[in-house]
């Protein structure tokens, strides 16, 4: 795909720094950045070779050095972009950037859009739609262990692994239609028996790529994990302990807590997103009350819940009433306040806590918070690997493509059992082939590709 303009933008972040980069891209790049570009050693930009880095200064049309500079000149197609694409080195700072992105929009070139360059890259098929969002993923990487999975996808570890389960369906839609066209070769056995067995492997591939997605997301986004209690029980002192910071008010006041207070835990690369709620009670107080609303919906948004309980003052009521909001939850019973003695015999905590997993602690003096980090850890690292060489799904939009895939795939089967015509099969292979395909980006639609690329700041 051509464009028949060329943008750019600052692709580095306004700021005061030593270097800012300016982005150009299209077929009109080199001869653009040429009418206001002076090299030192007086050469033109239009006889200059591909990946090279030319020393100069940007001009304005009076001939006023605008600013000292590097320029890096990149011929299509070996670009981001697969067009022409120049960065110009400038130094850091609003005033010089500004200035010499203005000279080069009134050059010809005009103002890139949100994630314009990327969208290119996209369009022009240097890269997918998942390395598309990888791309983002990188940005926003929160730890490592984020940045590695987007690093993954970036360098096409999904896109090939979608792309052989593709190639599978392709074979078997193929053999299908070939039967279709010349049923004077129909053999005795009817044909289905030959890929029989590798629709049915395929289907258990796709159902653990799936079981991968909610883990993607949570190593991408952060285990949304809630910290949950009655009131005055120790959530705000945990918050505090575990992110060893004075991140949230810790008074002996009940209720001090009034909204959901939310940061960030990296806990050996990975990422878990904190969420020290309100205790729930019932209460009168009208800003405490929606502070109670706000946890029971966190309560049901978490991914992981630290259920705590004063072991000092035992299991109450309210705890009772509790433990039915977090039913299906994974759940993680933390006995705070240990330092000051358990009252709460061995077989309440069997008869009450049994579908969840026990630690005691005190948040207030800092023990037992390795063993706390280290079973929050094991709770994600639960659902890794599961897919051949690694491979996960990082979003919802390649979460919900998958099971449209899975659903078609199962039709097949089905069909298959109950003896359907293979001109039916053919129908719903199709249809998981275009649905497996939709993950990597082939056939979106295009106000879906406006909003993906409307995430990307203006000069990605």
């Amino acid at each position: 795909m051509l464009f028949d303009d060329t943008i750019a933008a600052i692709s580095t972040p306004i700021g005061v720094g030593g270097i800012g980069i300016i982005r150009i891209s299209g077929s009109d790049t080199i001869s653009i950045v040429d009418k206001v570009f002076r090299a030192a050693n007086k050469k033109s930009l239009l006889n200059i070779p591909s990946h090279t880095i030319t020393y100069g200064h940007i001009v304005n049309a009076a001939g006023n050095v605008l600013d000292e500079v590097l320029v890096m000149l990149m011929r299509a197609p070996k670009t981001f972009t697969r067009e022409d694409v120049i960065e110009i080195n400038c130094h850091g700072g609003p005033v010089p950037l500004n200035a010499v992105l203005m000279e080069v929009i009134k050059a010809g070139a005009r103002l890139a859009d949100q994630g314009d360059f990327t969208k290119r890259a996209f369009l022009n098929g240097r890269i997918d739609l998942a390395q598309v969002e990888a791309i983002m993923d990188i940005i926003e990487s929160k730890t490592e262990l984020s940045l590695a999975q987007a690093v993954e996808q970036l360098e096409g570890k999904l896109s090939r692994q979608i792309k052989a389960y593709q190639d599978i369906l392709l074979q078997i839609i193929a053999r299908i239609e070939v039967s279709i066209d010349y049923p004077e070769y129909d053999m005795d056995e009817p044909i289905t028996s030959d890929f029989q067995q590798e629709l049915s492997d395929l289907l258990e591939n796709l159902n653990l790529l799936l079981e991968t997605a909610d883990t993607g997301k949570m190593i991408r986004e952060g285990v949304k994990t809630a910290i949950i209690g009655r009131p005055n029980v120790g959530k705000s002192s945990l918050l505090n302990a575990l992110l060893e910071e004075n991140k949230a008010i810790v008074t002996d006041i009940p209720g001090t807590t009034r909204d959901v207070v939310e940061a960030y835990l990296n806990i050996e690369g990975v990422p878990f997103l904190l969420l020290d709620t309100a205790g729930i009670r019932e209460t009168e107080d009208i800003v405490e009350k929606i502070g109670v609303e706000r946890s029971k919906t966190s309560i049901e948004e978490a991914d992981l819940v630290l259920f705590l309980i004063d072991t000092h003052a035992g299991i109450t009521d309210q705890d009772i009433e509790l433990l039915d909001q977090v039913r299906g939850k994974k759940v993680f019973y933390i006995l705070n306040k240990a330092d000051l003695g358990s009252v709460i015999p061995q077989e309440i905590i069997e008869s009450y806590l049994s579908n969840g997993e026990i630690i005691s602690l005190s948040a207030k003096q800092h023990e037992g918070l390795p063993l706390l980090k280290q079973v929050m850890k094991n709770f994600i690292a639960e659902g890794k690997g599961k897919v051949s060489g690694g491979v996960t799904l990082s979003n919802r939009r390649q979460k919900e493509s998958l099971i449209n895939a899975i659903t078609s795939l199962e039709k097949v089967i089905e069909a298959i059992t109950i003896g359907l015509p293979e001109d039916c099969l053919a129908i719903d292979l199709h249809d998981s082939y275009g649905h497996l395909g939709m993950i990597v980006g082939e056939a979106l639609k295009d106000e879906i590709i406006s909003e993906l690329f409307s995430r990307f700041c203006l000069g990605k």
